[in-house]
């Protein structure tokens, strides 16, 4: 009988002491882009809620910062909106792997002292206003976009990231391919361009605070940002031609082209895809994993957290102005999270 009841009270501890174990907390540690911060904020309180001892610490800090700190070890994972480059890929000391998590837009935004409506920008304006070749609000190539709109003969005052930011990688990726001069004169996409002209902020938040206090300003900050602050953003002129507003059905067109053409490593770029619904300055933004992570706790928690991400998680996209995956890009990625080992 003391025995039997010995081998109970044993099985018992052991029960508890692996109950103990498997609730102990877990804090995961990332940093990076503020574009996707609104999505990236509600996932990781609501994945919170339902696994209470696993909690995500995120640092809104930017593309370029987020990148960083994952090549420095100081976070288990970042979050970029503009791809890691071959030469980042090849200079960290283990494996990157990138995983799209959401699809958003970057949208013009404007202050124009008594007007609020709607404006239409040419890509050939952006890249002017941006290039600082168009300097006036006046300028014949935005009253010629926006015919009965009487638009001042005022100064534009340029605003753009002082950050490091995927953001800054996406306008860019557009500018680059709507205008050779801009390739030309300021490069390819980058996180932080030698910018000809211009305010700096830091972060979409920077940049949105930076364009509601200066008159006569223009910048550039993910949908939500426009969004959340009821301030003014333009239609853009597409591939086709056709003035677009950013909104979920556009930026889902924009991923429609992409999806047959994603490579396996997920980097890939969506800005002025063709097609007349198509919103042209659309991106996926990734989350940033090592491929391998020595801590197996950690490395189970951020491996559930991305199914979680793909399947639940999709559900809270809309509602906060970001477009789902496509489903081949989740079945995909679902596959990819067997390479975190």
């Amino acid at each position: 009988m003391k025995k039997t009841l010995l081998v109970v009270w044993l099985l018992s501890a052991l029960a508890l002491s692996a109950g103990a174990q498997s609730s102990s907390p877990v804090l995961l540690n990332a940093a990076g882009a503020t574009f996707p911060y609104p999505i990236y904020s509600k996932w990781f309180d609501v994945y919170h809620t339902a696994h209470p001892n696993i909690q995500i610490n995120y640092q809104s800090i930017g593309s370029g910062g987020g990148i960083r700190q994952l090549m420095e070890g100081t976070v288990d994972f970042g979050a970029s909106d503009g791809p890691m480059t071959d030469e980042q890929l090849a200079s960290a000391k283990v494996k990157i792997l990138h995983f799209p998590t959401v699809l958003g837009a970057v949208v013009p935004t404007y202050n124009i002292p008594g007007f609020s409506g709607e404006l239409n920008f040419t890509q050939h304006a952006l890249a002017g206003i941006y290039l600082g070749t168009i300097t006036k609000w006046n300028d014949p190539e935005l009253t010629k976009a926006n015919p009965g709109v009487n638009l001042p003969n005022a100064d534009i005052v340029v605003v753009h990231r002082a950050d490091g930011s995927g953001t800054s990688y996406i306008w860019t990726d557009f500018l680059g391919k709507a205008s050779p001069d801009w390739k030309a004169k300021v490069g390819p996409a980058s996180t932080s361009p030698n910018w000809p002209v211009g305010l700096g902020g830091k972060g979409n938040e920077g940049v949105t605070g930076l364009v509601k206090q200066t008159p006569g300003s223009v910048g550039y900050i993910e949908l939500i940002y426009a969004v959340q602050n009821g301030i003014a953003y333009g239609k853009v002129q597409n591939a086709a031609g056709k003035f677009v507003k950013a909104d979920l059905a556009g930026v889902t067109a924009a991923a429609t082209n992409s999806v047959k053409a994603m490579p396996d490593d997920f980097r890939v770029s969506i800005t002025n895809s063709p097609g007349a619904a198509t919103y042209p300055i659309s991106s996926f933004t990734w989350l940033l994993v090592p491929a391998k992570i020595d801590n197996a706790t950690k490395r189970d928690a951020i491996k559930d957290f991305l199914k979680w991400m793909l399947t639940q998680g999709q559900g809270y996209n809309e509602g906060l102005t970001y477009a789902k995956l496509p489903a081949p890009v989740v079945v995909k990625e679902t596959k990819a999270i067997a390479m975190i080992q």
